[in-house]
């Protein structure tokens, strides 16, 4: 299926089932509204689903991982190399979110979308879209093709993931060198200096986020990506991971499974998937807001708020790992708190 075809194919989300939602929480013997950004959660899955049933289990997170060319341009406090490595460990369930998955009943599930020079691991699934991207700041990071090519990968593991019977997704990312390319990414999208959304990633020098700066302007300035075509922005100034990510979001609209968002690469992914469809923003859920300093941007630009603010940058979807125990309490809440009326209540009234 080619992506015009599918965007086509997303529908608005079931008001219904969100009202329907919406009057069991207010069903439940408890102030209306009580649990905040919790219910609305909870409510937007329904309105997703079509479904007021809401379930949240199984899970699993997504990890895409790839390496990006501009890290040449020391963008990064590591060099590519680390991109492998932190794959292997993610399949041996030692990185972070790994240990934090464990604890949130979610599976791990390490994507190679281009990790330059990787042979290949078990337990890492290879969609490879090439052997890392360019270097931005000469010319686009991929072509066009590659970029829908990574975009439909991403559907197509949602698809995946919904015949394993999965109810809820989070788009994690490895990569060395992506909040550049995140970065760039927002700075055009959003219509932002590149100085207000690039921060030091995993610890960068003064020096080197000055780098960082300029191998954005300059990329943006050799490319001249067009605003208003979130493909061509991928395409010139993205990575595989993130192209892929925009393709989960994509993918959870259409198979009506919910993706949380992760951390800056993954926002940065779904405002290009907003912008590509708009009707995508159902399926997703803020987890948390990132401490990059295009955290807070992104999620106005997507209209969601945070579930939790902790300001987290550690990426591999552990944010929205993180949240996933949050999710659970409140629908522990929404499926057995006894309601007004089995407690011989009157109900509670919306103001």
């Amino acid at each position: 299926m080619e992506l015009t075809e599918l965007l086509n194919r997303i529908t608005p989300p079931d008001e219904e089932a969100r009202e329907a939602a919406r009057r069991r929480w207010d069903a439940c013997a408890k102030p209306l509204g009580s649990l905040g950004l919790l219910e609305s959660a909870v409510c937007d899955i329904a309105a997703l689903t079509g479904s007021p049933d809401v379930r949240m289990t199984p899970r699993a997170v997504l990890v895409l991982c790839a390496d990006n060319g501009v890290t040449a341009r020391g963008v990064a406090q590591t060099d590519s190399r680390v991109t492998g490595i932190v794959a292997r460990e993610l399949a041996r369930g030692r990185t972070s979110v790994c240990r934090m998955a464990g604890l949130a009943q979610c599976r791990v599930v390490p994507v190679d979308m281009g990790i330059r020079d990787f042979p290949g691991c078990a337990g890492v699934l290879d969609c490879r879209a090439g052997n890392g991207t360019a270097d931005f700041a000469e010319g686009p990071s991929m072509t066009r093709a590659q970029a829908e090519s990574a975009v439909l990968t991403g559907v197509n593991l949602v698809r995946a993931e919904a015949e394993r019977g999965t109810r809820l997704l989070a788009a994690g990312e490895m990569g060395i060198g992506n909040t550049a390319a995140a970065s760039a990414v927002t700075a055009v999208l959003t219509g932002t200096d590149p100085e207000q959304v690039t921060g030091r990633g995993a610890g960068l020098s003064d020096k080197g986020l000055q780098r960082k700066i300029s191998a954005i302007r300059r990329g943006m300035e050799v490319n001249r990506p067009d605003a208003d075509d979130a493909l061509d922005v991928l395409a010139k100034l993205g990575g595989f991971d993130l192209a892929g990510m925009c393709g989960l979001f994509l993918g959870g609209a259409l198979c009506r499974i919910p993706v949380l968002i992760d951390g800056f690469p993954s926002a940065a992914a779904a405002l290009c998937a907003l912008r590509l469809c708009p009707a995508a923003g159902k399926a997703m859920l803020a987890s948390h807001v990132s401490a990059e300093p295009a955290g807070e941007l992104l999620l106005r630009a997507l209209g969601k708020k945070p579930l939790i603010t902790a300001e987290m940058r550690l990426g591999e979807g552990s944010g929205a790992v993180a949240v996933m125990p949050l999710l659970d309490m409140a629908l522990a809440v929404y499926r057995d708190c006894y309601t007004f009326s089995e407690g011989g209540i009157t109900p509670y009234t919306r103001l």
